[in-house]
């Protein structure tokens, strides 16, 4: 019972993290410390599908699967839980540079956008020269 309880937690942990990478970037817009935590995360997650690497996540559920006495599975845990209903073919290399290429853009909108925003404010609140 104990292994299935981690096995869970480490799944719940992986979709978290996931999420957290994709969208992170909108946390920035209110705690200025989140980009800390998110650029690298973004920066892993990109590596990850765009190198083909399995998280380190995927074996540790696994393991813990094993050990509970349920089924493992191939492959990661975006193709065998979130892609597997949207694409019944399952997780191609093309989807996997699109899913980097959405994570990139979308932070890296977000981030640009925040970047703008405070050098407006720190030039709004300049004190005058002379």
């Amino acid at each position: 019972m104990f292994a299935l309880l981690v096995a869970d937690a480490v799944l719940m942990f992986h979709l978290a993290f996931i999420l957290f990478v994709a969208l992170g970037g909108l946390l920035a817009l209110k705690w200025r410390w989140i980009p800390w935590l998110q650029l690298p995360a973004v920066a892993w997650g990109a590596f990850v599908e765009i190198s083909g690497h399995a998280c380190p996540l995927t074996p540790m559920e696994n393991h813990f699967r094993l050990a509970a006495g349920q089924a493992t599975y191939q492959g990661d845990c975006i193709g065998h839980y979130l892609l597997a209903a949207i694409y019944p073919d399952g997780l191609t290399r093309s989807i996997q540079f699109v899913l980097a290429a959405l994570v990139l853009l979308v932070n890296g909108s977000v981030y640009a956008w925040l970047v703008r925003r405070r050098a407006r404010h720190k030039q709004r609140n300049r004190p005058p020269f002379g």
